[in-house]
């Protein structure tokens, strides 16, 4: 089993070969380690990301085929099929890292921000499923002076919102927190630069 340190650095090492525009020859896909796969999986990192098409997990860490349990949903949100997804994970695989992978102007916090400051009336209930999870991170940094930075708010906004899903990973499942506190789990809140590339490990670490 890896330790969540060791899966930690394992992802700042891919990271590093991704910016580089390197990849590892253990990542390429070819026959034999689909086979290897195929029958079984020992993934070293669970991924909770946006569903955004910039931001894919194996891509963005250089990692192959049974790397990693990769769950995406917009906004990184945490609901139950999430935690689920996360339990599921940690306990049938023995995964010890969980990273909340968020990302620069995520379009699920733009969307929050909008609705919370121009109410839609014509927004579907499955969106306002979203926004309604995100809102409680973001709604009080419209009280700040960050209300006059868009700009600042939006980058604020972004990270409050890693940070509340990680928080909710962390105290919201008796059995992550069961794995937390026997196991050696650690979850950990990212943020991904659509610019740059670089996966910045802020929350948690």
């Amino acid at each position: 089993m890896i330790s969540a340190i060791e899966a930690l650095e394992l992802l700042r090492e891919g990271n590093g070969r991704f910016i580089a525009g390197v990849r590892s020859p253990d990542t390429l896909t070819d026959p034999m380690r689909r086979r290897e796969v195929a029958a079984g999986q020992e993934p070293f990192a669970i991924i909770l990301g946006c569903s955004d098409s910039r931001v894919p997990a194996e891509i963005v860490f250089d990692q192959g085929l049974g790397d990693l349990f990769v769950i995406r949903v917009a906004g990184n949100i945490v609901a139950p099929s999430q935690v689920g997804s996360v339990e599921f994970a940690a306990g049938r695989f023995g995964t010890r890292l969980v990273v909340v992978l968020g990302h620069s102007n995520c379009g699920a916090i733009l969307t929050t921000l909008d609705e919370l400051g121009r109410p839609s009336e014509n927004q579907s209930r499955n969106l306002r499923s979203i926004v309604d999870r995100i809102r409680p991170s973001v709604e009080p940094l419209l009280s700040t002076e960050l209300a006059r930075r868009p700009d600042d708010l939006v980058r604020q906004a972004v990270r409050a919102n890693i940070r509340a899903s990680a928080n909710h990973l962390r105290h919201g499942s008796e059995v992550l927190e069961h794995l937390i506190e026997n196991e050696g789990l650690r979850i950990i809140g990212a943020e991904y630069s659509l610019e740059s590339g670089v996966v910045d490990f802020f929350d948690g670490v």
